[in-house]
């Protein structure tokens, strides 16, 4: 039996309506931090206290340093510490520091179903790259493998993704013995600091602190538009 010229284009309705919620099902996955932690033994949480500072002079000050030392302060004062204002009366001075990169532009190019994103470019983290002197070097990154995407045109596209990361440094006040450093870094298409910092000290603070020398892949939650 012949089919409809209707059936067949309704048909290709739903087919191109099954790609599109599967293209916003993907905009919506959450993109995943790496969290690499090393330290000593922390003391113990009763009676000391600490204060966050800024790593990096230039942010020392700004009311957007402010704003993410705060969320900083809180998840320690979680792990029983007092936060104290005076650098003076803290026992650990902690070193917080973040950014995110000018981007990278990601290139594909695939003649059938599937792609294959190539390595990307573009300058890294302020100029100097996440692995670069401020970031102590994580070597490579833990993205340069390709990502699928099943949704194409068959010719050239490109992306543009983003590096943003944290640094936590804890050192001991009264001989500056460091005691904690962890990193934690992502790839995503957003460079809102508002929205990468927040989620990245979460990644830092998931099962803090951690086991020394370990790396571990966090899920972040996706950005909400």
């Amino acid at each position: 039996m012949t089919e409809h010229p209707g059936t067949h284009l309704g048909r290709l309705r739903v087919a191109a309506v099954a790609v599109l919620l599967m293209a916003l099902a993907a905009c919506a996955t959450p993109f995943n931090a790496n969290v690499s932690r090393f330290r000593t033994q922390l003391p113990a949480p009763e009676g000391q206290t600490f204060v966050v500072v800024a790593d990096d002079p230039k942010l020392a000050g700004g009311l957007e340093f402010a704003t993410y030392a705060a969320l900083v302060r809180d998840q320690i004062a979680k792990q029983g510490f007092t936060p104290v204002d005076d650098p003076a009366k803290a026992t650990l001075i902690v070193r917080f520091d973040y950014g995110v990169d000018s981007g990278r532009e990601r290139i594909r190019s695939s003649p059938g179903m599937g792609g294959f994103w190539s390595p990307w470019y573009g300058p890294g983290f302020y100029g100097r790259g996440f692995y670069g002197p401020r970031w102590g070097g994580w070597g490579g990154g833990p993205w340069a493998m390709g990502w699928y995407d099943p949704f194409f045109d068959g010719g050239i596209d490109s992306y543009t993704v983003f590096t943003s990361g944290i640094s936590l440094k804890i050192d001991r006040a009264v001989d500056n013995q460091r005691l904690f450093e962890g990193k934690a870094e992502a790839v995503s298409t957003s460079n809102r600091l508002q929205y990468l910092v927040p989620n990245l000290i979460q990644a830092m603070f998931t099962n803090f602190p951690g086991n020394s020398g370990e790396t571990v892949r966090i899920s972040i939650a996706p950005e909400k538009k």
